[in-house]
């Protein structure tokens, strides 16, 4: 049989397996840098299967599938998502984007002999808050890959798209406790952070199109008669450049710092959670996946989304090699992310063919930059000219 036969027949033949990965995981959702018990569960199949594997690789719940043959050739990275959310479990679809990681990768294992290289299942935790992929690309890991691939579910198919980049600063005040009844003996920490909140949300109307701010009151107070002498706020900034997202939320803490003053309280930023950058198009990566996709008969194929919309670590990924985060329809469009209800659709009929189209989607795309090097290297020289242009966003 011919390489795309073996592939795809490999993914038909094994769909009941990959299912049941999916399902192990939908049963026992873990959140973020908490996914030991899944990382087990995948390195062990991928051991089975006939890859190096390496757990605990560079943070405690990542993970590493290594196929080399031993030949000159690309490097091809399959980056797989496990973590949960809390109550909904899997209501972003990433035990399925780790089923279709694996199915991908066990696929291009049977034909990467053919034409050398090296080919890599990367386990990519916590991507809903700590961003596994950014602790990997700092660590180099994406350093020497030639492309790194991956599928999110959802209700639609398509290419991908760009990522706001997100910058989460906390901010927290302190002022100093009195009885309510002697408030001038005090100073509030809850009312700087009202009127903080207050003054960020009034920024909104001032920014550039596509950039948002949101946030929470934290924490405010323990008792109606007790001035507070500590409150804190937790926000995320986004906008489509790093650069712009760390100018707004400059622009917050100066409005910070004069209401602080204006209430006799201190305050402190940190940043709570992990940033994260605006995702790199590869226009050309785009292209060979729609273009595969139509041959596997995936209809409605929506092109590369040019108008950010959430954040994800894969743009940490895509400022170091070329990258492509595609999609694919498991549900209809009443459905949701982060909900019951798409957690569900992961472990259906229409998320199992969601699997198969996929990972096949994925492999074949990878069995035309094997098979045709000239095409590779246009896709690095986009990547090159790309980033070249956009680097300083990225810093």
């Amino acid at each position: 049989m011919k390489a795309k036969e073996i592939m795809i027949q490999k993914i038909e033949s094994n769909i009941e397996t990959y299912m049941e990965l999916v399902q192990t995981m939908y049963n026992n959702p873990e959140i973020g840098n908490e996914e030991f018990e899944t990382m087990k569960l995948l390195v062990d199949y991928l051991d089975k299967v006939g890859f190096k594997t390496t757990s605990g690789y560079v943070v405690p719940t990542g993970f590493l599938g290594e196929y080399d043959t031993g030949k000159e050739g690309p490097t091809i990275a399959v980056m797989c998502e496990y973590d949960a959310l809390p109550e909904v479990g899997h209501g972003c679809g990433h035990n399925l984007i780790a089923g279709i990681g694996v199915a991908t990768g066990e696929a291009v294992k049977e034909i990467i002999d053919q034409f050398g290289g090296k080919l890599l299942v990367v386990g990519t935790p916590a991507e809903e808050n700590f961003g596994g992929k950014v602790s990997m690309s700092e660590a180099g890991v994406f350093d020497e890959v030639d492309v790194a691939l991956m599928v999110h579910p959802g209700s639609k198919n398509g290419v991908g798209g760009r990522s706001t980049a997100l910058n989460p600063i906390k901010f927290e005040f302190f002022g100093t406790n009195a009885h309510a009844c002697k408030p001038q003996q005090g100073a509030s920490a809850l009312d700087a952070a009202v009127m903080s909140y207050l003054q960020i949300n009034l920024l909104r109307q001032f920014v550039n199109q596509n950039t948002f701010i949101h946030g929470v009151i934290k924490d405010g107070g323990e008792a109606a008669n007790v001035i507070p002498a500590y409150a804190s706020l937790e926000y995320y900034f986004r906008a489509p450049t790093m650069s712009y997202a760390k100018e707004v939320t400059e622009k917050a803490i100066q409005a910070v710092d004069a209401i602080c003053k204006a209430n006799n309280v201190t305050y402190k930023t940190s940043t709570y959670e992990c940033p994260y950058e605006d995702t790199v198009i590869n226009y050309k990566l785009a292209d060979i996946l729609t273009e595969k996709y139509t041959e596997l008969g995936v209809e409605n194929i929506y092109p590369v989304e040019e108008i950010a919309g959430g954040s994800t670590d894969v743009g940490a990924v895509s400022y170091r090699c070329p990258t492509i985060q595609g999609n694919i329809k498991i549900c209809g469009e009443e459905v949701s992310g982060h909900t019951v209800e798409m957690a569900q659709a992961t472990i259906s009929k229409d998320g199992e063919k969601g699997l198969i189209k996929a990972s096949q989607g994925l492999a074949l795309t990878i069995l035309e930059l094997l098979e045709n090097p000239a095409l590779l290297a246009e896709v690095k020289q986009e990547f090159k000219e790309t980033v070249g242009k956009n680097y300083d966003n990225f810093t």
